[in-house]
């Protein structure tokens, strides 16, 4: 089955300006249908690290910026934290449209499937390509199996850092929601410091490119 992507959207010369405008517009998948609107990635062109979630959320979609709700707050904290300068950082997301189902009145994320990633790809190559980020942190397991492998398992190897012709660096560790869903305070401090640890191994490994 031939799967429709994003591809012939991309422009010839493209700089992120351009390609959140073209972006805005993308219809390559059904997700567009119920999504406020494109969530495209933000962060400075000469940014050094690029941070690559799942999808934007319920915030995220209503005000078409990636990483502006809870989750995004957490990292920001976090980065701070592990002393990774947050000015040098890029933000976006697998897939740009949010995915989700009624749940009373409130809209609850819902794992994007394999044709909606395939098709939101080229999105996020060219972003890539654009950046030329040195270091790669794929955040939760949808991101890191999207962008790093389909055998990549956070559970596993989260911080560890893989060869890849993307960047330099190249890792993953959990997304931020999955602290914030963690059932009690005290589950909830435990993987709030495990995250920010693997922030500060990253950190040490990139050495100036962060600081």
């Amino acid at each position: 089955m031939q799967v429709e992507t994003a591809a012939p959207l991309i422009p010839p010369r493209p700089t992120i300006d351009k390609l959140r405008d073209v972006a805005a517009e993308c219809k390559a998948c059904d997700l567009w249908k119920t999504g406020t609107q494109t969530v495209f990635g933000e962060g400075k062109p000469s940014s050094l690290i690029m941070f690559i979630g799942e999808q934007p959320g319920d915030k995220e979609d209503l005000a078409g910026r990636p990483f502006v709700g809870p989750a995004g707050a957490l990292l920001d904290k976090s980065l701070e934290e592990a002393g990774i300068d947050r000015a040098k950082v890029y933000v976006t997301n697998v897939v740009k449209h949010f995915k989700w189902e009624p749940r009373g009145k409130r809209r609850i994320h819902k794992k994007p499937n394999g044709v909606e990633i395939t098709a939101c790809r080229p999105w996020l190559q060219a972003e890539i390509t654009v950046i030329q980020p040195r270091a790669i942190i794929c955040l939760g397991s949808t991101a890191a199996q999207a962008v790093i492998s389909p055998k990549f398992r956070v559970s596993v190897q989260r911080g560890e850092f893989v060869q890849s012709e993307l960047a330099e660096y190249v890792t993953a560790t959990v997304h931020p929601s999955s602290i914030l869903r963690a059932p009690s305070d005290e589950m909830r401090r435990i993987e709030r410091e495990r995250f920010v640890n693997d922030l500060r191994k990253i950190r040490a490994a990139l050495g100036a490119i962060a600081a």
